[in-house]
């Protein structure tokens, strides 16, 4: 199976190598040409025809940072819309709202190409050793087709029903993660307050009823002052946004996930959109005059789980 990737940022680069570890042929495009010479420098194929990389190609797979730049990139004059044709797939892998995958979806499917949705979770430092998971939706049949690619790229791979569900479960994940990341803020600062040991407090959490994945791994690098998580404000404001947005389609007000949106929104503005998201601790910090410093924390995370082959759950 050839396969054409666009967006080769801190997620699909990644994503990227794991299928040229796997063997995989491969045709990439990204508008960063520094990224596309780190990609050519490995010998792999580049392209800088998004139409002649859907017509070159099986499986063309989007991993973009907004849905507005996958309508453009689809949809564009000289798109990848413009290079589907009979039993390609597109495999959409950006964060996206639910509407708009479906809207895309129906265009892909009027070129009798198949059209599934694939976000994945689990941080960038599991994207780059395969072991992230990844969820899809979508036709069945297409989604067995393409298992084997799946597979190089996560290790846990669930199957979550038509198109657009896997986009709903992935806006939801993202909310629950960005809840826990700003509680962490408040649980630290009374831990600060409160003059604990905050090595100790970190293996206490994690063992505790309190624990999470946010906090296994974003405390390590809040603890280390690196913030480095490789994800930015501008990114967990967008995908809040695609939360709030769909609980309003949905006619289901809620209380907390404005609130939570209101403090990266107040983050942003203090640190910048680009600054690494887990700085919305750093609010607090200032606000106190505190900080969460503690020794022998990673400045960047590393996924030390040996790759393995990934499975259906």
């Amino acid at each position: 199976m050839k396969i054409g990737f666009i967006g080769l940022g801190n997620v699909g680069g990644k994503l990227a190598n794991s299928l040229i570890r796997n063997g995989f042929d491969l045709t990439v495009n990204d508008i960063d040409e520094n990224l596309l010479n780190k990609f050519k420098k490995k010998g792999i194929k580049v392209s800088n025809s998004l139409k002649s990389i859907a017509e070159d190609n099986d499986l063309i797979i989007t991993c973009l940072p907004s849905p507005e730049i996958s309508a453009k990139v689809m949809e564009s004059k000289g798109g990848i819309l413009e290079g589907m044709s009979n039993n390609k797939i597109w495999l959409e892998m950006s964060t996206t709202d639910e509407s708009e995958v479906k809207r895309i979806g129906k265009l892909v499917s009027d070129k009798k190409s198949i059209p599934l949705d694939c976000p994945v979770s689990g941080g960038c430092h599991r994207a780059a050793t395969g072991n992230i998971s990844i969820f899809v939706g979508g036709n069945r049949e297409s989604f067995e087709k393409i298992l084997p690619v799946l597979k190089s790229m996560g290790r846990k791979i669930l199957h979550t029903g038509e198109l657009g569900t896997a986009s709903v479960l992935k806006v939801i994940t993202n909310y629950l993660a960005s809840v826990h990341l700003a509680a962490l803020g408040e649980a630290w600062s009374v831990a600060k307050k409160s003059k604990l040991d905050l090595n100790k407090t970190f293996k206490g959490i994690a063992v505790s009823s309190g624990n999470s994945f946010v906090h296994e791994t974003e405390s390590q690098v809040i603890l280390n002052g690196s913030y480095n998580i490789n994800f930015t404000m501008d990114l967990v404001e967008k995908d809040m946004k695609l939360f709030d947005d769909l609980s309003k389609k949905l006619d289901t007000p809620l209380e907390i996930s404005p609130f939570v949106l209101k403090i990266f929104k107040d983050a942003s503005k203090k640190f910048g959109r680009r600054a690494w998201s887990s700085m919305v601790v750093k609010r607090l910090e200032n606000k106190f005059n505190i900080d969460f410093r503690a020794p022998g924390f990673p400045e960047e995370l590393v996924d030390n789980e040996k790759e393995e082959n990934g499975y259906e759950i």
